[in-house]
């Protein structure tokens, strides 16, 4: 197996996703200066990837003879692999979250990876209110939403802490990202559209931070170049300034030829209707609910996000708009529908 030279190879994890193939692609195609080896347990990519220049192998994060393999001569990992839903069993979470990279530190330490680059998440801050300008340093919630951010916050923990002079890490939590190829936002949105289950929550005056695929990027690229004393550290991303979310989504479906979504719910029905729900699924189904109160939360509260801390240690600053963000959605939806 060819892995490329020590100089400027980078491993991306979680390559059959949204960000992760977004990540490995940009830097497969700065062949002067990136070799890239593209990652993920799901291979429905792998063409696609290779085409872009990037070297694509297939496996399991939680295997570490897989994770001894394939830091062999890295010089930067991204690791953007997760479990990331709003409900599930917490043993998949703790596997897919924690083990799997404990397992990718421990053998990138043991090759001499020099960087160690972490895509985290802002769903640590929630707490089922309205939150503004959120900080880094900030106290988090006694109790984490979901498995997902209970699992990617001890995640995170373990990665900063393994900061050295030899081994640099850091965190970077993007919150709400979209763009072309986007699988999570704004197609759940287009889901609940299509079956009739979706309604403005609350008085749908709600304001949030999102960050486009090409920021995320753009912030990975800042880290990459940072200075010793930013890393160890957790960095808040988004595009810089907050929509309305009910106005950003009424803007994607009517440039998708949908109808505006204008029926209201009200938020305490809402979350009545989905504790019933998880409370059935935890019982019988086992499975992700239609409705669940983090989903109800996420639509429904404010929650804003402050990248000063990003914008000073990284020098990372936005490149793209969030409605640009949602226009190269859209654009790609129609080419691909």
């Amino acid at each position: 197996m060819y892995i490329g030279n020590m100089k400027n190879t980078i491993l991306v994890t979680g390559s059959a996703g949204f960000l992760g193939g977004r990540v490995a692609k940009h830097f497969a195609q700065l062949s002067e200066q990136f070799t890239v080896i593209a990652t993920s347990r799901r291979t429905e990519r792998k063409n696609e990837l290779e085409n872009h220049g990037c070297e694509f192998i297939a496996g399991d994060l939680c295997d570490n003879e897989f994770c001894d393999k394939i830091t062999q001569q890295v010089n930067t990992v991204i690791h953007c692999a997760a479990l990331s839903a709003p409900y599930g069993n917490y043993q998949n979470f703790h596997q897919s979250n924690v083990l799997a990279t404990q397992s990718l530190l421990s053998s990138s330490i043991k090759n001499g990876v020099k960087k160690f680059i972490f895509i985290s998440t802002p769903s640590i801050y929630f707490n089922h209110s309205d939150r503004f300008d959120v900080k880094e340093s900030d106290p988090l919630p006694l109790k984490m939403v979901n498995a997902y951010a209970a699992t990617k916050l001890k995640a995170e923990q373990f990665v900063l802490a393994q900061n050295t002079a030899d081994f640099k890490t850091i965190a970077l939590r993007p919150r709400a990202i979209i763009g072309a190829e986007d699988t999570v936002i704004f197609p759940r949105v287009l889901e609940a559209y299509n079956q009739n289950r979706l309604r403005i929550i609350g008085d749908g005056q709600n304001v949030c931070d999102m960050t486009c695929a090409y920021n995320v990027i753009e912030a990975i690229s800042c880290a990459l170049q940072a200075s010793d004393e930013a890393y160890g550290e957790a960095y808040n991303i988004t595009d810089g300034a907050y929509v309305k979310f009910w106005d950003a989504v009424n803007y994607a479906l009517t440039s998708l030829d949908y109808e505006p979504v204008e029926r209201k719910v009200p938020q305490a029905l809402a979350k009545l209707a989905a504790t019933v729900m998880e409370q059935k699924a935890k019982l019988f189904s086992k499975k992700e609910p239609t409705l669940t109160k983090y989903g109800i939360g996420i639509l429904s509260h404010s929650f804003t996000l402050s990248i000063e801390k990003a914008n000073k240690l990284l020098r990372y600053k936005p490149i793209m708009t969030t409605y640009e963000g949602i226009n190269e959605y859209i654009l790609w939806h129609k080419q691909n529908r």
